[in-house]
């Protein structure tokens, strides 16, 4: 794959990954086939810091969890109303890695 268009997603997207996932994205799109790119052009990756307002206003009831399809975790943190406010504060600081690594296993499953 062309190393422009690769370091232009990578620019456009950074704030989606963590900071030390970058370099093997950039190595993984640039091992990548011609035909996946308009496939990868068009996947939608979640906010960390949308999620996060979402944990903060809806974690209680699993809303944040379910946004970003842990199904479990949301449905866990739904019948436990947030393991009684310990997990929900526990998730304010977990929910945006959390993010992360779900978009990464978006785009591993996409190469």
């Amino acid at each position: 794959m062309d190393s422009q268009k690769v370091d232009a997603f990578i620019m456009a997207n950074n704030r989606f990954f963590h900071d030390y996932q970058i370099g093997a994205i950039r190595e993984l799109l640039l091992a990548a086939d011609d035909s996946k790119w308009p496939l990868i052009q068009t996947l939608q990756f979640k906010d960390p810091t949308i999620v996060l307002i979402i944990s903060l206003i809806g974690g209680g009831l699993g809303i944040d969890r379910f946004f970003i399809g842990n199904m479990g975790l949301g449905v866990g943190k739904l019948i436990t109303c947030g393991g009684l406010g310990i997990w929900t504060i526990v998730d304010w600081f977990l929910i945006m890695g959390s993010t992360r690594d779900v978009n990464m296993q978006k785009l591993h499953t996409v190469l």
